[in-house]
């Protein structure tokens, strides 16, 4: 019988449950792919007994035991939790600065192994997504799935028509297109203005930059929703877990089967 292709090669290996070691230390929910390949480097990493250095090594992942320092790693359960990040703190868990982060507003949860889906800047508020699955965050963040981020953004000055059409059309910063996909006026005041504007896409600091290059200033910058989940009357500084529907309605919008 003739070998199989390449490509139907590579269908078997993706089929069920045949992942590289890394990816399944990540599906578990043990850590990152990044922090399993040095793991696996450093020889901590035992398949069915036998220590493997190998990052590329493929495993069945239904099958397999897999052990860290001798201690056999079990699927985790997972966690879909989100947060109404407060302004001044930054979106990771050490900072070699050390400024506070937002893992300082999980610690009456267990995050040894949760990661922020997504960021937000320093300067910005609102809804940050944490979890341990990282297929539900790989898709929710893949900019194909066009899952909508939405924002209310209060700017230093009382936004013309032209200044709405040009962050709808888009621009040009350091050859780097950016758009919105929706700009509105949601209420206006003497001297600024506040903009819900929505994106398919999460640039480094996008909507900062647009304004910016419009010489226009931001002054609060909150997401107040991810798809159609919506930040709601959570409190600042507060964390809670997704509903199971919450979850549902997400993992449809960002193209999950599961």
């Amino acid at each position: 019988m003739a070998a199989p292709r390449a490509d139907a090669r590579a269908r078997l290996k993706t089929d069920g449950q045949r992942v590289t070691l890394p990816r399944g230390l990540s599906k578990l929910g043990y850590c990152s792919r990044t922090q399993a390949e040095a793991l696996i480097r450093a020889g901590r990493v035992a398949v069915d007994g036998r220590t493997i250095t190998d990052t590329e090594a493929w495993i069945d992942l239904a099958g397999a035991r897999i052990s860290v320092d001798g201690n056999q790693v079990a699927a985790e359960k997972f966690v879909y939790l989100m947060l109404n990040k407060p302004r001044g703190l930054v979106t990771t868990r050490n900072d070699p600065q050390g400024r506070p982060t937002v893992y300082e507003c999980l610690k009456g949860e267990d995050s040894a192994h949760l990661s922020p889906v997504g960021r937000l800047d320093k300067a910005s508020e609102g809804l940050l997504l944490f979890s341990n699955d990282t297929q539900f965050a790989n898709a929710l963040l893949d900019p194909k799935t066009h899952v909508a981020k939405t924002y209310h953004v209060q700017i230093d000055r009382l936004p013309d028509a032209a200044t709405l059409e040009a962050l709808r059309r888009g621009i040009t910063d350091e050859g780097e297109f950016l758009s919105a996909r929706r700009v509105e006026i949601l209420r206006t005041g003497d001297r600024n203005a506040w903009l819900e504007i929505e994106l398919d896409e999460g640039r480094n600091r996008q909507i900062r930059r647009m304004l910016e290059s419009l010489k226009i200033a931001t002054l609060r910058l909150v997401r107040v929703a991810i798809g159609d989940l919506r930040l709601g009357a959570l409190e600042k500084g507060a964390v809670r877990p997704l509903t199971a529907d919450e979850l549902a309605r997400l993992r449809q919008q960002s193209g999950m089967a599961r």
